[in-house]
């Protein structure tokens, strides 16, 4: 067994379809192409604090290919530099970064995969910095990773949510009501604005560009006088109304992002009823989007991370993250990632394509291609998973 390469593998974040794909595909490329040893941390980084793991071979990744979630479990509240222990009721917060790099160094690792969100890739960076050698996977249902063309999990959610608003247009045609499906999707609106235009919607309303209440009730009622009496209103769960903020469903002081988004569909709904006169329901889809089994999209998109993850690792490419660019598997420095959200800018196509297809986005269309209705910044952002 000496001079075997030692790789350790965490999922951490948030939940998506996917996971396990990558984790077999790390796990297979590293054993079948590099004879590596390979061992997981249970719930992401708090496994390796706590030094909780087991090990992991080809057998053990057998058969997890179109399974949701992961194996190993995950965590959103494990930064080992800011890690919440409960104490007389009430929670401290301990640097335990030291002892992450000495359970690292028992084990005789030689690299760490990191598979996760904006979270994970800023504590990898850290950690990189305190002498780990990591390569990192990026995951989000959200789409919005800095530095990748496109994340694994984001077709899966775009397909479920896709679904479910092809359901709620029967219903809403049925009782002429005015139907708001409500996305995850954080900051960014990549998740509601595809869905939107992959389901039809009528109305598409993002984070990037805060909406007017009167545009909103102006369609709904042109779109009635025309005789479509119904109308699906897609909405991201960071949009918000101009000069307005964005709706928290609640406070997780444990988490490195304490924020909670939810509940701006049911604000919006009141609203428009009120103006309009018109029946308006809420459907918000949340964790659903995370769950399920992986598209075949994103179970081949979870292959060619993963497998490269390994490569990278045995190449001994350090303190990076495995990309999409250009369609082609890549890589960046892991330090490029920390900090950064990829949101929807004026220029991307699928906010021209909705345009183009008349949907509403809550503003006057010339504020978005003029660059004025979206007020975001695009590239820096909080630190969260």
């Amino acid at each position: 067994m000496a001079g075997k390469m030692r790789l350790g593998v965490l999922t951490g974040g948030g939940d998506c379809p996917g996971l396990n794909a990558v984790i077999r595909a790390v796990v297979k490329t590293a054993i079948n192409v590099y004879d590596m040893e390979v061992v997981g941390f249970l719930d992401g980084y708090e496994g390796l604090i706590q030094n909780r793991y087991r090990k992991l071979t080809s057998s053990d990744v057998s058969g997890i290919l179109t399974q949701g979630g992961t194996i190993l479990g995950t965590s959103n509240r494990a930064d080992p530099f800011r890690y919440p222990v409960l104490q007389e009721n009430d929670y401290i917060y301990l640097d335990r970064s030291s002892e992450t790099v000495q359970n690292y160094e028992r084990l005789g690792l030689n690299v760490l995969v990191a598979i996760g969100g904006d979270g994970t890739m800023a504590a990898s960076h850290r950690m990189a910095q305190k002498g780990l050698n990591i390569v990192g996977v990026p995951k989000t249902i959200d789409n919005d990773l800095w530095g990748t063309e496109q994340t694994f999990g984001f077709d899966s959610a775009l397909t479920s949510a896709t679904e479910a608003i092809d359901k709620i247009h029967t219903t809403a045609q049925a009782h002429h009501r005015v139907m708001i499906v409500e996305v995850m999707g954080r900051y960014a609106g990549w998740l509601a604005l595809a869905s939107g235009i992959a389901g039809g919607g009528d109305l598409i309303l993002i984070p990037e560009i805060p909406y007017h209440l009167d545009v909103i009730c102006d369609k709904i009622k042109e779109r009635n006088m025309s005789g479509r009496n119904f109308s699906i209103i897609v909405i991201g769960e960071g949009a918000k109304p101009s000069g307005g903020e964005m709706v928290v469903s609640r406070i997780v002081a444990t988490s490195p992002d304490k924020i909670r988004l939810g509940g701006i569909s049911n604000q919006l709904a009141s609203q428009i009823e009120g103006l309009t006169r018109l029946e308006t329901r809420v459907t918000i889809l949340g964790h659903l989007l995370r769950g399920g089994t992986p598209t075949a999209f994103d179970r081949i998109l979870a292959s060619r991370f993963g497998t490269e993850a390994a490569h990278l690792a045995a190449r001994r490419e350090y303190g990076r993250m495995v990309a999409l660019q250009n369609g082609n598997i890549s890589s960046i420095a892991i330090s490029e990632v920390a900090g950064k959200f990829r949101k929807v800018t004026k220029e991307s196509p699928l906010l021209r394509t909705a345009i183009s297809l008349g949907t509403c986005l809550g503003v006057d269309d010339r504020e978005i291609l003029e660059g004025d209705a979206i007020v975001e910044d695009t590239t820096a952002g909080k630190i969260v998973d």
